[in-house]
């Protein structure tokens, strides 16, 4: 079949035009993503209010929730996929495929009906005022309400993009921006719906996407496609699904936790505004996340695929152009937030006082940006080639075990200023164990590699 063909490339074909191949379309759709997150944050920053903005931050920590649930099934299963495909197990692929969809359904339904049922309490938790409250509360609810939408929309798409389809999952991510940003003016300014009406929008563009999905992978043409019997859970898929997802989960679990800590701690010494700052710059520097994000998932096939057929020498080449290409990115971040902050901020509100608490953060926060890069990759490297552990090392190291600390300690000592300065020294300290970890790992497939030429 075609699509057999296009899995098997990965082990054929030449590493860097690869990389190209599924790295560019996952780079403009994640950067899409972030555009679409931006886009929200500029259209409720502009048509709503500053507190808006503010009240839009309140709610990061319960869309890490959310997005820890979403990757825990999305990327344990797009590894595994990869993995089982260089394998050429495609029975099992397939059984992968309706255990995501089984999944998704199940945890979005839960996640959906407890959060609901206890929002106001977890909203002031994560930092909401009587201000702020509102806005947090009137987008959230709508949010959720969609949620098991999301988590299929998401999921499905990485499945799409592991199965040997990059450009038909940046078609689907890019679909959503676009109809997202048609339909924000429509529900915030003429419908006159303010931050719910952002929500709304959301939504919708997930709907349309996921049924552009859905009947893709109803093609009994794809290698992988909907089928009876595959949809029954299978406690041995499920335990490795979770089990290599866990590091993005207990990575967006970190986040949301450490997203919390930042709007205590900004609303404490610096009031709401702060934390619409943080909001800001948050996407701003989200954006170039996103786009080695988009690198990563480009990489995440081609390292699986190889890895599974223990061609380890194309394993190591893709992880190095992976790292060249990401330092790149991040450096061009570290240029826009140390040299135009004012510029990059003021998109998203006329507010004189944010505008200036925003392009300050900034400048901090990106401090040591050019090698964060790096340390993402790696961390994703190890996810894409199953080494759960490793990757789970990698990602609590920068969010739990430095992170954190710095958040708790350094704001006794310099207030609000210490919080902001938690972000660049954590990201230094997690890229020197980066280091050290891909260095031994990169040794140990030299001698594999070298065992199998003798």
């Amino acid at each position: 079949m075609a699509q057999k063909g296009n899995a098997a490339e990965l082990g054929t074909e030449n590493i860097r035009k690869l990389l190209v191949q599924y790295a560019v379309p996952a780079i403009i759709a994640m950067t899409a993503s972030s555009l679409y997150n931006m886009v929200d944050s500029i259209f409720i920053g502009h048509g709503v209010g500053p507190l808006a903005i503010s009240g839009l931050a309140i709610t990061f920590p319960l869309m890490n929730l959310a997005a820890a649930f979403g990757s825990l099934v999305g990327v344990g299963a797009s590894t595994l996929i990869s993995v089982k495909l260089g394998q050429k197990d495609y029975l099992t692929a397939q059984q992968i495929l309706g255990n995501v969809v089984s999944l998704n359904v199940i945890i979005g339904v839960i996640f959906t009906v407890i959060t609901l049922l206890f929002l106001d309490p977890i909203l002031y938790f994560f930092g909401a005022s009587e201000a702020t409250i509102p806005y947090a509360r009137d987008y959230m609810i709508t949010i959720l309400l969609g949620n098991v939408v999301t988590h299929m929309y998401l999921g499905l798409n990485s499945v799409l993009r592991s199965a040997g389809h990059p450009q038909k999952a940046m078609i689907a991510t890019i679909l959503t921006v676009v109809i997202n940003t048609i339909l924000d003016p429509l529900f915030i300014y003429t419908f006159n719906m303010g931050i719910r009406g952002a929500a709304v929008a959301t939504i919708l563009a997930q709907i349309i996407s996921l049924c552009w999905l859905i009947r893709i992978f109803c093609n009994k043409e794809e290698l992988l496609h909907f089928q009876k019997g595959i949809y029954r859970l299978k406690g041995v898929l499920v335990e490795n699904i979770i089990g290599i997802g866990m590091a993005p989960f207990l990575m967006n679990m970190a986040s949301c936790f450490i997203v919390i800590l930042i709007n205590k701690g900004l609303k404490l010494y610096d009031g709401d505004l702060a934390i619409g700052a943080f909001g800001i710059v948050n996407r701003i520097v989200y954006l170039f996340v996103m786009i080695v994000m988009g690198l990563n998932q480009g990489m995440q096939p081609i390292a699986g695929y190889n890895f599974g057929a223990q061609q380890y020498h194309r394993v190591n080449r893709v992880m190095q152009l992976t790292v060249i290409a990401a330092t790149i990115v991040t450096t061009s971040g570290f240029l826009v937030g140390e040299l135009i902050p004012e510029l990059a901020v003021s998109a998203f509100t006329t507010d004189r006082h944010l505008i200036d608490l925003s392009a300050d953060g900034l400048r901090v926060v990106v401090m040591f940006f050019p090698i964060i890069g790096f340390q993402m990759v790696t961390s994703n490297f190890f996810q894409s080639i199953g080494m759960a552990k490793k990757a789970i090392i990698l990602s609590l190291s920068r969010q739990v075990l430095i992170l954190i600390p710095c958040l708790l300690i350094l704001p006794l000592f310099w207030g609000a200023k210490g919080i902001w300065f938690s972000m660049p020294i954590s990201d230094a300290l997690a890229s020197l164990i980066a280091g050290v970890m891909l260095y031994k790992q990169f040794q140990t497939f030299k001698r594999h590699h070298a065992a199998q030429q003798q």
